[in-house]
Order: C-alpha cells, then sequence, then structure tokens
C-alpha cells in the first residue's frame, strides 16, 4: 500500500478548525483552488466528504467532527517530535546506567572523583566502568559504551572527541629507593636500576627508550604488567622503576599520605624523567547519536569538571613530590 502523504494531516487540522476551504487557504498560504484539491484529496484519503454545504456556509460531517481532535492531536505531536527537545531531566529521580570504556589509571586517578560528583547530583545513576582493552569505535557505535576515555586513537570520523586534560610520565619507586635521595635523577641513574613496564598490547618500548637511545643509554625492562597501578604495585615491593602517568600519583606522592583504599600507592616516590618525552592528550568520546541527549551532556561536562579540577590540585601536590615546578597548559 501507498504510504499516506502527512502533510495532508496539516491542511485537515486547518480545515476542520476553521470550517471553511477559503479559510483554511489563507491560513496556510494557498490559492483557493489549491485548497479545494487538497480538500478532494483528503476526501479520497478518508472516504468521507469531510465539509458539505449548508446553504452558503459549509459545515463538518460526523466523520470529521469525530477525527477533529484527533487530527488536532496527532498534528501537535508530529510538531513536537520535530521541535528541539526543552524539557531538563530531573536528576533527583533519574535511573540510569552509563558504560564507560576506561583503563585503570583513569579509574584509580579519576573514579572515585567522577561518582561522588554524579551520585550528589543524580543519587540513582550508576558509572559502570569497563575495560578499555582496544581503541575502537564499535562499542560508541553500537550503543554498549555511552562514553570512552583514553588516548585518541583511530576513532572514525564521525566520534565527537573533547580534551579532558594533558599528561606526561614520571619515575616512580619505593621509600628508601636509592633513587628516592635524588633531587635530580640522571639518564645513567635511571637505566642502572630494572624497570617495570605496564602495557596491554605487549610493546615494552616506547618513547622513553627512543629517547634514551639518542644519547646511547638503554633501560632493562625485567618485568611487563597489563596496567600501571600493577606497575606501581611491583615498583613498591622491588628496587624496580615504575613508569607512569602522574595523573595517576596526584598528590600520591612521599610526601602526601593516601586513601587506604589504594594500599598500593602509599609512600611512593616520583621523579621527572632524565629524557624529555611528549606529553599525551586524555580525551573523552562519544557517538553524535547522543550529541544533544540533556543527561549524556550531562555527563560529559562532569567528567571534564572532575579531570580539571583534579588536575588543578594534583599539578602542585606533584611538583612537591618532584622538586619541579609545573606550568598547567590550557586545554
Amino acid at each position: 500500500m501507498p504510504e499516506p502523504d502527512l502533510n495532508l494531516l496539516i491542511a485537515l487540522d486547518v480545515l476542520l478548525a476553521d470550517g471553511s476551504v477559503a479559510g483554511a487557504a489563507r491560513r496556510l498560504g494557498l490559492s483557493p483552488s489549491a485548497m479545494s484539491r487538497t480538500l478532494s484529496r483528503l476526501r479520497e484519503a478518508t472516504g468521507d466528504p469531510l465539509l458539505v454545504r449548508a446553504g452558503r456556509a459549509m459545515v463538518l460531517t460526523p466523520h470529521a467532527q469525530a477525527l477533529r481532535q484527533r487530527t488536532q492531536n496527532a498534528v501537535q505531536e508530529a510538531r513536537a517530535v520535530l521541535r528541539p527537545s526543552s524539557v531538563q531531566p530531573d536528576f533527583s529521580t533519574l535511573q540510569r546506567t552509563f558504560t564507560i570504556r576506561a583503563n585503570d589509571g583513569f579509574v584509580e586517578a579519576f573514579g572515585a572523583s567522577l561518582i561522588a560528583a554524579a551520585t550528589a547530583a543524580a543519587p540513582r545513576v550508576c558509572l559502570r566502568f569497563v575495560p578499555k582493552l582496544e581503541k575502537t569505535a564499535a562499542y560508541l557505535r553500537d550503543g554498549s559504551a555511552d562514553l570512552e576515555i583514553g588516548v585518541l586513537g583511530e576513532m572514525g570520523p564521525e566520534v565527537r572527541v573533547q580534551a579532558l586534560f594533558r599528561d606526561r610520565f614520571v619515575g616512580v619507586v619505593r621509600p628508601g629507593h636509592p633513587l628516592a635521595t635524588q633531587r635530580e635523577v640522571t639518564a645513567e641513574q635511571y637505566t642502572a636500576f630494572g624497570h617495570v613496564v605496564a602495557t596491554r598490547r605487549g610493546r615494552a618500548r616506547g618513547p622513553v627508550d627512543e629517547a634514551l637511545a639518542a644519547s646511547g643509554l638503554e633501560r632493562t625492562i625485567v618485568a611487563v604488567v597489563p596496567s600501571f597501578p600493577a606497575a606501581l604495585a611491583v615498583a613498591r615491593a622491588s628496587d624496580l622503576i615504575a613508569l607512569v602517568p602522574a595523573s595517576l600519583l596526584g598528590n600520591q606522592s612521599e610526601q602526601h599520605e593516601l586513601p587506604a583504599s589504594t594500599a598500593a600507592f602509599v609512600a611512593m616516590h616520583a621523579f621527572e624523567l632524565p629524557v624529555r618525552t611528549g606529553e599525551i592528550t586524555i580525551s573523552q568520546m562519544w557517538h553524535p547519536r547522543v550529541e544533544v541527549d540533556p543527561v549524556h551532556r550531562w555527563l560529559r561536562q562532569l567528567a571534564r569538571t572532575v579531570c580539571h579540577e583534579r588536575r588543578g590540585d594534583d599539578r602542585a601536590a606533584l611538583a612537591t613530590a618532584t622538586g619541579s615546578p609545573t606550568t598547567p597548559r590550557s586545554l
């Protein structure tokens, strides 16, 4: 069956409300003859005359009378569908689970703050963090993930991206380690000890090794673990040096006590690397399908705010821990 012309609904609504072909034509900006042809099409579509002569005026048929309110409701609902949403969510009663793909380091550094901020505004919201084992847009595209947080990879041209903060890598050793007393660690001292490296894809060597090689040096990697928190735990119980993002430490340094829940980080000593490596940008990514969803927009703004606030506090604390001032950079 051919699809009905839904434009006829608007004409029918005006005709039934006005009760006049000439009056409906004026309201719709049509000529009387064009409105008469539209009425003919409506009569054919509904199988009813709709408007009939009664002396010099026209009156609605019983079927037209029955359609009048239904037609008005249908037109109003259609217009509401095609109008930008103005309804603001009630966060006090909102029940929704957001799935966020992020690595363990982000969850360790920012998870608690983000959860606290979310539940303060929306007590019934649940943030479900899942591991990010690969960089792919598939989870955002099929809706199984609402948000992805990390370093931008090949995510596809349609994926929306917003920078959250810039990060850098630092060296970390246990308290009492020979390097823990050094105000500045040299490249020779750095390569004199074994190293534990965190990687999910098995690539143990990277920019640090390239920078060391330019000086004719090489570090000895004796352990590879799947996450930065695991690297910290290994370094805490050995003389190995861990390489971790500065955001993972924050104020979790030798001079600043940690929450009991992060025992693996307690009393660690952080230091600036003796070689220069580029900063990394941590971003949040989402599918355009949820671009204008007010609840999703609220979550994105919350993540950005939490990261900015935490990074502002963490920069000063890490500068104290490493003995080197850091200058915040705008994103």
